[in-house]
C-alpha cells in the first residue's frame, strides 16, 4: 500500500506488512491515521506521519471487504466476507463489538455524533447499533431485498436513507423507526445514497447507470447524467474554445473541455439520431442535423437553440457550413439540398436535381460552390449564388457516399459502393483519375492537409489506401486491421494517419513509409477481439498531435500522440465516463455517504482516466459521483452548480 503527498505526488510511505493483498483502506477524519483491511483477515492502523503500524486487529475469519471510521476517529468498523462486522477501538487497540447473526451485512455508516452505527443486511432489515452499550437500538423493517446502501443525514442524524436491490430508496425516522418516504424510479439495484448538507435532497446511484436527486419533502426526482446513453455518431473540435462536441443516437449533443474532459453543456431538442455536427467559422455556433428532418443552430456559450431549420421531409443526413459562416447547406434523404441563412434561419435556395436519397454535401473552400452526392452515384456541383447546377459528374455505378474538395478547391474526390475512388476537375467537370484497388465498398475518404494525397478506407476489405492526387497511383496499402474500418483521419501536419475499426482498435500509420507505429484499443488496452463498436476519429489542433475518438458505448476519449525519437506513443488524456459522472469545481465538504478516502480520491484524481501527470490539478475536477456532489453543493449554497 502506497501513500503519496498530493502537492508533488511523491511517494512518502510504503505499508507492506500485510501478508496478502489489501482489500480496503480508509483515512481517519483527522487524516493522521490510515486503516487498512486485507485478505489476510487482519485490520491494521498506521500513523501517517511516521509510517508506523500502530495496531494489528485480529479476529476476522474471512477477508476484510469494507470499513468505516467514526466521525471522532476513535472507532473503526470492519466488515468481512462472511458478513460479520467488528468494531475496534483506535485509541486502546481493543475489539469493542462483534456483530453477527444478522445475515450478510452490506453497507454501514456512523451517525454524525458517532454514538450509533447503522447497517443493512441481506435479510432486508436496517439495524441501529449503540456503540457504547454494544446493543441494538432499533430495527427498521420495510425493504423487500437486501440493503446495499445507507447514509445518515447531516442535520443531527435524525434521518437515515437506504437503498436496496428492489430499486427503492427509503427515508427513515431514526427516533421512531418509521419509514417516512419510499421513492421509486431506478430500474435496477441502488448502489449508493447520500444526503445534501442541508438535508433537503437525497442523491442515489444505481446499476441502471443513472443518478437521481430526490426532494426530501415531496419525493420527486430527476435523473442526472453527463454521458451519452447511445452511440456517438458525430465528433468535432473547436480550437478557439479548446472544446469537443459529440452527437449521439440518444438525441443529444454534449460539449466537453478538451483539456480536462469536464462536461459543460448538453444540447437537447432533436427527437432522433443526431447525424452530423459542425462548428461555425467563428466557433460561436454549432449546426446539427438528424433523423427528425431538421437542422438546428445552437449558441455554444449558452446552449440555446437559435434556429430550427424545417423544410426537409425526410432525415437530414449531412450538413455543411460555408467558409464565411453565413450559410448552411443540408442534404436529405428527400433528395433535396437546401441552403439556409445562418442569421435568420430562412431557406435561401432549394437545389433540385437528384432523383434519390442524398448522402453527402460540402462547400468548396472558396464558398461559391456546393457539391452533393447520393444513391444514384451522381455528384452535382451547384452555384451558391444562383442555385444553378454547374456540373453533373457521372461515372460511379453505385451509391456515392463521400465527396470532398481538395484544399485549393480545384479538385473533387468521390468514393462509391462500386469500389472505386474518382478524382474530378472542378472547372471542367471531367474525371481525371479512377482509383481502383479496394475489393469492397469504400466508406471513408479524406484529403491530406497539403492536398497531394487522398486516403480511402473500405469497411469490409479492412484496408486503407493512400493515393497520389497528381498521378492517381496508390502509394501505400495499409493492412493490419482484422475488423471493418469505420474511421480514418490525417493528422493536422499530414505526417500521420489514424484508422479505427469496429472492435475499437486504432492504428497510427506513418504516411511516408506506410509503417504502423502504434496499435491500441479505444479503452487504452492492448488489442483483443470483443464487442463490435461504432468508432469515430477527429484530429484536434494544428500544432499538437492529439485526436478524439467516440464509440457506440456513448464514450468520448482524447488521445495525445507523443514522438520519442523516430517512434510514436499514444496516451489517453481523458475519457468521458460511462456510467460515472464528472463536473467542474464540485465540493464534497459535509456530504454524507462518502468516506474520507472517497473524498480524498475525489479531490485528487480529477476526471476519470486522466493521466498521472495532471493529477496535481485537483481544484479543477472530480470523478465518480462528482456531478451529484456539485448539485448537493448548490442545494446548500443556493447557487446552481450543475448543467443537466
Amino acid at each position: 500500500m502506497n501513500v503519496y503527498a498530493t502537492p508533488n505526488w511523491e511517494r512518502t510511505w510504503i505499508f507492506g506488512d500485510h501478508s496478502q493483498k489489501v482489500s480496503s483502506i480508509v483515512y481517519s477524519p483527522s487524516g493522521d491515521r490510515i486503516i487498512s483491511g486485507s485478505y489476510d483477515f487482519t485490520v491494521r492502523a498506521w500513523d501517517v506521519a511516521t509510517g508506523d503500524c500502530l495496531y494489528i486487529f485480529i479476529g476476522h475469519t474471512s477477508w476484510v471487504s469494507s470499513m468505516a471510521c467514526s466521525p471522532r476517529g476513535n472507532v473503526v468498523a470492519s466488515r468481512d466476507g462472511d458478513g460479520t462486522v467488528r468494531l475496534w477501538d483506535l485509541e486502546a487497540g481493543d475489539c469493542l463489538s462483534i456483530i453477527s447473526g444478522c445475515g450478510s451485512i452490506g453497507d454501514m455508516a456512523f451517525s454524525p455524533q458517532g454514538d450509533t452505527m447503522a447497517f443493512g443486511s441481506d435479510d432486508c432489515r436496517v439495524r441501529l447499533w449503540d456503540v457504547a452499550s454494544s446493543e441494538f437500538r432499533s430495527i427498521l423493517i420495510g425493504h423487500t431485498e437486501g440493503i446495499s446502501a445507507i447514509a445518515y443525514s447531516a442535520q443531527g442524524g435524525d434521518q437515515i436513507v437506504t437503498g436496496d436491490g428492489d430499486k427503492a430508496v427509503r427515508l427513515w425516522d431514526v427516533e421512531t423507526g418509521e419509514c417516512r418516504q419510499t421513492m421509486f424510479g431506478h430500474t435496477s439495484s441502488v448502489t449508493k445514497v447520500m444526503f445534501s448538507p442541508k438535508g433537503d435532497y437525497i442523491a442515489s446511484a444505481s446499476e441502471d447507470k443513472t443518478v437521481r436527486l430526490w426532494s426530501v419533502g415531496s419525493g420527486a426526482s430527476r435523473k442526472i447524467s453527463n454521458h451519452h446513453s447511445g452511440d456517438v455518431i458525430g465528433l468535432r473540435y473547436s480550437p478557439k474554445r479548446n472544446q469537443v462536441a459529440s452527437s449521439s443516437s440518444d438525441s443529444t449533443i454534449r460539449l466537453w473541455d478538451a483539456e480536462t474532459g469536464v462536461h459543460s453543456l448538453t444540447l437537447t431538442g432533436h427527437s432522433g439520431d443526431v447525424y452530423r455536427i459542425l462548428y461555425s467559422s467563428q466557433e460561436d455556433r454549432l449546426v446539427s442535423c438528424g433523423e427528425d428532418s431538421t437542422v438546428r443552430l445552437w449558441d455554444v456559450e449558452s446552449g440555446a437553440c437559435r434556429h430550427i431549420l424545417s423544410g426537409h421531409t425526410d432525415a437530414v443526413i449531412d450538413v455543411a457550413i460555408s467558409p464565411r459562416g453565413n450559410q448552411v447547406a443540408s442534404a436529405s434523404w428527400d433528395s433535396i439540398v437546401r441552403l439556409w441563412d445562418v442569421n435568420t434561419g430562412e431557406c435561401q435556395r432549394i437545389l433540385i436535381g437528384h432523383n434519390d436519397s442524398l448522402w453527402a454535401v460540402t462547400y468548396s473552400p472558396q464558398g461559391d460552390q456546393v457539391a452533393s452526392a447520393g444513391m444514384n452515384g451522381a455528384v452535382r456541383l451547384w452555384d451558391v449564388e444562383t442555385g444553378a447546377c454547374q456540373h453533373v459528374l457521372m461515372g460511379h455505378s453505385d451509391v456515392t457516399r463521400k465527396v470532398v474538395y481538395s484544399p485549393n478547391g480545384k479538385q473533387i474526390v468521390s468514393a462509391s459502393r462500386d469500389k472505386t475512388v474518382r478524382l474530378w476537375d472542378v472547372e471542367t467537370g471531367t474525371c481525371t483519375h479512377i482509383l481502383v484497388g479496394h475489393q469492397e465498398d469504400i466508406t471513408r475518404l479524406v484529403y491530406s492537409p497539403q492536398g497531394g494525397q487522398v486516403a480511402s478506407a473500405s469497411y469490409d476489405d479492412k484496408t486503407v489506401r493512400l493515393w497520389d492526387t497528381e498521378s492517381g497511383e496508390c502509394r501505400h496499402t495499409l493492412v493490419g486491421h482484422k475488423e471493418p474500418i469505420y474511421a480514418i483521419a490525417y493528422s493536422p501536419r499530414g505526417n500521420l494517419i489514424a484508422s479505427c475499426n469496429d472492435a475499437g482498435e486504432t492504428k497510427l500509420w506513418d504516411v511516408e513509409t506506410g509503417k504502423c507505429y502504434w496499435t491500441f484499443n479505444h479503452d487504452g488496452s492492448t488489442p483483443s477481439r470483443g464487442s463490435h463498436l461504432t468508432h469515430l476519429l477527429v484530429w484536434m489542433s494544428s500544432d499538437v498531435d492529439t485526436f478524439i475518438t467516440g464509440d457506440s458505448g456513448g464514450s468520448v476519449r482524447v488521445w495525445d500522440v507523443i514522438k520519442d525519437g523516430d517512434q510514436y506513443h499514444v496516451n489517453m488524456r481523458w475519457r468521458s465516463p460511462n456510467g460515472q459522472l464528472t463536473v467542474k469545481d464540485a465540493c464534497v465538504q459535509g456530504v454524507q455517504g462518502l468516506s474520507d478516502l472517497d473524498k480524498r480520491l475525489l479531490k485528487q484524481r480529477g476526471a476519470t482516466g486522466e493521466p498521472s501527470v495532471r493529477l496535481s490539478e485537483t481544484s479543477k475536477k472530480v470523478m465518480t459521483m462528482a456531478s451529484v456532489v456539485s448539485k448537493l453543493k448548490s442545494s446548500s449554497s443556493g447557487t446552481e452548480a450543475l448543467n443537466l
